[in-house]
Protein backbone atom coordinates (compact mmCIF):
# COMPACT_ATOMS: atom_id res chain seq x y z
CA UNK A 1 0.00 0.00 0.00
CA UNK A 2 1.15 3.58 -0.73
CA UNK A 3 3.10 5.20 2.10
CA UNK A 4 1.13 8.53 4.06
CA UNK A 5 4.93 9.98 3.95
CA UNK A 6 4.33 14.14 3.04
CA UNK A 7 0.63 13.32 3.17
CA UNK A 8 -1.45 15.94 4.43
CA UNK A 9 -3.75 14.81 7.22
CA UNK A 10 -6.45 16.94 9.09
CA UNK A 11 -8.04 15.29 12.24
CA UNK A 12 -11.21 16.78 14.03
CA UNK A 13 -10.88 15.77 17.63
CA UNK A 14 -6.94 15.49 17.30
CA UNK A 15 -6.40 16.83 20.67
CA UNK A 16 -7.35 13.61 22.98
CA UNK A 17 -8.02 9.86 23.20
CA UNK A 18 -8.26 8.69 19.74
CA UNK A 19 -7.82 11.45 17.90
CA UNK A 20 -4.66 12.33 19.47
CA UNK A 21 -3.47 8.78 18.52
CA UNK A 22 -4.56 8.87 15.26
CA UNK A 23 -2.30 12.10 14.86
CA UNK A 24 1.25 10.76 16.77
CA UNK A 25 0.95 7.33 14.04
CA UNK A 26 0.50 9.83 11.27
CA UNK A 27 3.38 11.91 12.21
CA UNK A 28 5.59 8.56 12.81
CA UNK A 29 5.32 7.88 9.52
CA UNK A 30 6.24 11.23 8.05
CA UNK A 31 2.46 12.91 7.74
CA UNK A 32 2.15 16.45 7.86
CA UNK A 33 -0.62 16.79 10.13
CA UNK A 34 -3.09 19.56 11.35
CA UNK A 35 -5.57 18.79 13.84
CA UNK A 36 -8.44 20.40 15.23
CA UNK A 37 -10.21 20.91 18.56
CA UNK A 38 -12.81 23.49 20.23
CA UNK A 39 -10.63 24.32 23.09
CA UNK A 40 -7.57 26.59 22.61
CA UNK A 41 -5.21 25.42 25.30
CA UNK A 42 -5.75 22.40 24.43
CA UNK A 43 -4.78 22.15 21.24
CA UNK A 44 -1.43 24.18 22.29
CA UNK A 45 -1.06 21.23 24.80
CA UNK A 46 -1.51 18.25 22.36
CA UNK A 47 0.70 20.27 19.77
CA UNK A 48 3.48 20.87 22.17
CA UNK A 49 3.64 17.16 23.26
CA UNK A 50 3.35 15.90 19.28
CA UNK A 51 6.22 17.91 19.10
CA UNK A 52 8.08 16.75 21.76
CA UNK A 53 7.15 13.02 20.45
CA UNK A 54 8.49 14.26 16.52
CA UNK A 55 10.71 16.80 17.16
CA UNK A 56 11.66 16.64 13.02
CA UNK A 57 7.55 16.75 12.38
CA UNK A 58 4.97 19.36 10.97
CA UNK A 59 1.85 19.21 13.20
CA UNK A 60 -0.36 22.75 13.87
CA UNK A 61 -2.95 23.03 15.67
CA UNK A 62 -6.56 24.84 14.90
CA UNK A 63 -9.33 26.04 17.26
CA UNK A 64 -13.20 25.60 15.85
CA UNK A 65 -16.15 25.03 17.72
CA UNK A 66 -18.22 22.55 16.27
CA UNK A 67 -20.94 22.68 18.65
CA UNK A 68 -22.16 26.32 17.29
CA UNK A 69 -25.21 26.34 14.87
CA UNK A 70 -22.82 28.23 11.78
CA UNK A 71 -20.93 25.15 11.89
CA UNK A 72 -20.59 25.13 8.12
CA UNK A 73 -19.08 28.60 8.74
CA UNK A 74 -16.72 27.73 10.96
CA UNK A 75 -15.56 24.77 9.28
CA UNK A 76 -15.28 26.43 5.91
CA UNK A 77 -12.88 29.06 7.36
CA UNK A 78 -11.16 26.45 8.96
CA UNK A 79 -10.49 24.62 5.30
CA UNK A 80 -9.59 27.74 4.14
CA UNK A 81 -6.58 28.21 7.17
CA UNK A 82 -5.13 24.71 6.18
CA UNK A 83 -5.64 24.66 2.50
CA UNK A 84 -6.23 21.34 0.33
CA UNK A 85 -5.23 17.99 2.37
CA UNK A 86 -5.21 14.27 1.25
CA UNK A 87 -6.71 12.92 4.39
CA UNK A 88 -9.52 14.29 7.04
CA UNK A 89 -10.26 12.37 9.71
CA UNK A 90 -13.20 12.82 12.05
CA UNK A 91 -12.76 11.47 15.74
CA UNK A 92 -14.42 14.11 17.49
CA UNK A 93 -17.44 13.98 19.90
CA UNK A 94 -18.98 14.89 23.03
CA UNK A 95 -20.57 13.17 25.92
CA UNK A 96 -22.98 10.84 24.73
CA UNK A 97 -27.11 11.32 25.94
CA UNK A 98 -28.13 7.93 27.20
CA UNK A 99 -31.51 7.62 28.36
CA UNK A 100 -34.70 5.68 28.72
CA UNK A 101 -36.86 6.56 25.46
CA UNK A 102 -39.60 7.90 27.46
CA UNK A 103 -37.22 10.65 28.81
CA UNK A 104 -36.27 11.48 25.05
CA UNK A 105 -37.36 14.66 23.64
CA UNK A 106 -36.69 17.02 20.46
CA UNK A 107 -34.09 19.26 21.84
CA UNK A 108 -32.10 15.78 22.80
CA UNK A 109 -32.35 14.60 19.82
CA UNK A 110 -30.96 17.62 17.88
CA UNK A 111 -27.98 17.35 20.42
CA UNK A 112 -27.15 14.33 20.77
CA UNK A 113 -26.90 14.31 16.44
CA UNK A 114 -24.82 17.85 16.11
CA UNK A 115 -21.37 16.42 16.88
CA UNK A 116 -21.58 12.64 15.95
CA UNK A 117 -23.91 13.16 12.58
CA UNK A 118 -24.66 16.36 11.52
CA UNK A 119 -21.22 17.78 11.75
CA UNK A 120 -19.25 14.90 9.99
CA UNK A 121 -21.82 15.32 7.02
CA UNK A 122 -21.12 18.75 6.93
CA UNK A 123 -17.25 18.12 6.84
CA UNK A 124 -18.26 15.52 3.77
CA UNK A 125 -19.58 18.44 1.80
CA UNK A 126 -16.55 20.64 2.85
CA UNK A 127 -14.30 17.86 1.46
CA UNK A 128 -14.84 17.68 -2.17
CA UNK A 129 -13.45 20.78 -2.40
CA UNK A 130 -10.47 20.73 -0.35
CA UNK A 131 -9.59 17.21 -0.52
CA UNK A 132 -7.01 16.34 -3.10
CA UNK A 133 -9.28 14.83 -6.01
CA UNK A 134 -8.46 11.59 -6.30
CA UNK A 135 -8.72 7.91 -5.38
CA UNK A 136 -5.61 8.52 -3.24
CA UNK A 137 -7.38 10.62 -0.84
CA UNK A 138 -9.73 9.73 2.34
CA UNK A 139 -12.58 10.49 4.36
CA UNK A 140 -13.18 8.58 7.58
CA UNK A 141 -15.91 8.91 10.13
CA UNK A 142 -16.25 7.20 13.51
CA UNK A 143 -18.76 5.12 14.65
CA UNK A 144 -19.44 2.65 17.95
CA UNK A 145 -19.71 -0.71 18.27
CA UNK A 146 -23.01 0.25 19.31
CA UNK A 147 -24.01 0.63 16.13
CA UNK A 148 -23.75 -3.51 15.57
CA UNK A 149 -24.67 -4.04 18.37
CA UNK A 150 -27.48 -2.08 20.66
CA UNK A 151 -28.42 -1.92 24.40
CA UNK A 152 -31.22 -0.69 26.83
CA UNK A 153 -31.84 2.98 26.57
CA UNK A 154 -29.52 3.38 23.54
CA UNK A 155 -32.32 3.97 20.99
CA UNK A 156 -31.17 7.77 20.80
CA UNK A 157 -27.37 7.53 20.28
CA UNK A 158 -27.85 4.24 18.13
CA UNK A 159 -29.78 5.81 16.07
CA UNK A 160 -27.30 7.90 14.91
CA UNK A 161 -24.29 5.72 15.48
CA UNK A 162 -26.03 3.48 13.03
CA UNK A 163 -26.75 5.92 10.89
CA UNK A 164 -23.21 6.43 9.89
CA UNK A 165 -23.00 3.21 7.92
CA UNK A 166 -25.68 4.30 5.88
CA UNK A 167 -23.88 7.59 5.63
CA UNK A 168 -20.40 6.53 4.47
CA UNK A 169 -21.88 3.70 2.08
CA UNK A 170 -23.65 6.76 0.30
CA UNK A 171 -20.53 9.25 0.28
CA UNK A 172 -18.66 6.64 -1.21
CA UNK A 173 -20.94 7.21 -4.28
CA UNK A 174 -21.25 11.04 -3.71
CA UNK A 175 -17.58 11.72 -3.70
CA UNK A 176 -15.84 9.35 -6.14
CA UNK A 177 -13.19 9.03 -6.64
CA UNK A 178 -12.48 10.49 -3.27
CA UNK A 179 -12.80 7.32 -0.90
CA UNK A 180 -15.29 7.30 2.08
CA UNK A 181 -14.54 4.98 5.08
CA UNK A 182 -15.63 4.19 8.68
CA UNK A 183 -13.77 3.18 11.89
CA UNK A 184 -16.37 1.33 14.41
CA UNK A 185 -14.40 1.51 17.79
CA UNK A 186 -15.33 -0.52 20.97
CA UNK A 187 -14.80 0.34 24.43
CA UNK A 188 -11.41 2.50 24.04
CA UNK A 189 -9.79 4.12 27.34
CA UNK A 190 -10.07 7.50 26.32
CA UNK A 191 -10.60 10.68 29.08
CA UNK A 192 -14.29 10.30 27.87
CA UNK A 193 -14.18 6.69 29.34
CA UNK A 194 -13.43 7.76 32.75
CA UNK A 195 -12.59 5.26 35.19
CA UNK A 196 -15.07 3.17 34.12
CA UNK A 197 -11.98 0.75 31.94
CA UNK A 198 -12.68 -1.85 33.96
CA UNK A 199 -15.95 -2.52 33.25
CA UNK A 200 -16.03 -2.26 29.96
CA UNK A 201 -13.12 -5.12 29.86
CA UNK A 202 -15.23 -7.12 31.52
CA UNK A 203 -17.88 -6.96 28.75
CA UNK A 204 -15.39 -8.50 25.70
CA UNK A 205 -13.63 -11.52 24.94
CA UNK A 206 -10.43 -10.16 25.30
CA UNK A 207 -10.96 -9.03 28.68
CA UNK A 208 -9.45 -5.50 27.71
CA UNK A 209 -10.17 -2.25 26.64
CA UNK A 210 -8.15 -0.74 23.18
CA UNK A 211 -5.83 1.82 23.51
CA UNK A 212 -5.61 4.99 21.14
CA UNK A 213 -2.35 3.72 19.74
CA UNK A 214 -4.11 0.58 18.63
CA UNK A 215 -7.35 1.76 17.36
CA UNK A 216 -5.31 4.46 15.19
CA UNK A 217 -3.94 1.69 12.90
CA UNK A 218 -7.96 1.27 11.63
CA UNK A 219 -7.60 4.90 10.62
CA UNK A 220 -3.65 4.43 9.02
CA UNK A 221 -5.19 1.78 7.56
CA UNK A 222 -7.61 3.33 5.39
CA UNK A 223 -5.81 6.28 4.25
CA UNK A 224 -3.05 3.83 2.65
CA UNK A 225 -5.64 0.91 0.96
CA UNK A 226 -6.65 3.04 -1.94
CA UNK A 227 -9.08 0.30 -2.46
CA UNK A 228 -11.29 0.83 -0.02
CA UNK A 229 -14.21 3.05 0.01
CA UNK A 230 -17.86 2.95 1.69
CA UNK A 231 -15.92 0.06 4.22
CA UNK A 232 -15.88 -0.02 7.70
CA UNK A 233 -13.09 -1.71 10.12
CA UNK A 234 -13.88 -2.51 13.10
CA UNK A 235 -11.94 -2.95 16.54
CA UNK A 236 -13.60 -3.81 19.37
CA UNK A 237 -11.65 -6.50 21.75
CA UNK A 238 -14.55 -8.82 20.43
CA UNK A 239 -17.39 -6.94 22.53
CA UNK A 240 -20.02 -8.07 19.73
CA UNK A 241 -19.26 -11.14 20.54
CA UNK A 242 -20.50 -11.42 23.87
Amino acid sequence: MPPIKNSTVLIFGGTSGVGYGVADKCLSEGAIVHISSSNPSKVTEAVSSLKKQHPDSQVTGHTCDLSVNDIEQHLEKLFEEIGTVDHIVYTAGDALIVKPLQDIDLHAIHAAGHIRFVVPLLVAKLALRYLRPSYTSSLTLTTGAVSQRPYPNWSLVTGYATGLHGMVQSLALDMKPLRANLVSLGPVKTPLMGDRADAFASKTVLGKVGSPEEVAEAYVYLMKDTNATGSCVSTNAGSLLV
